[in-house]
């Protein structure tokens, strides 16, 4: 099954619009379309396991600590931590390619930082 993925709040919505842009069949979530603006890291990512997406992110100092602790209670999607440092384009490239060449499964319960 193809990857599903779901923004958080702190990923630059460009990237998103840049991926959907390019490749429009891509089932990809923004933040505020859950009204995610203020949610707790625990939340967000009870939310997209309840959903079945991926989530991407930026958060590199906290939220591998909240994934850690969500998944020793339940089963995750996954995560994909971007780095800051990616242009808007490389981020896209990258999003796509996972989403290209994996399948959702292979990411269950698992941080796949980028790059």
């Amino acid at each position: 099954m193809k990857i599903r993925f779901q923004a958080d709040n702190d990923l630059n919505e460009t990237i998103v619009r840049a991926l959907l842009r390019t490749v429009p069949q891509i089932d990809f979530q923004t933040a505020p379309a859950l009204g995610l603006h203020g949610v707790p890291d625990e939340k967000v990512l009870g939310l997209a396991a309840d959903e079945g997406r991926v989530l991407v992110s930026c958060d590199r100092r906290t939220m591998p600590f909240h994934f850690a602790d969500f998944i020793a209670q339940r089963n995750s999607p996954g995560i994909f931590i971007l780095s800051t440092r990616l242009s808007i384009s490389e981020a896209a490239n990258w999003l796509y390619l996972f989403w290209e060449t994996t399948e959702a499964e292979e990411h269950i319960n698992t941080i796949t930082y980028i790059p």
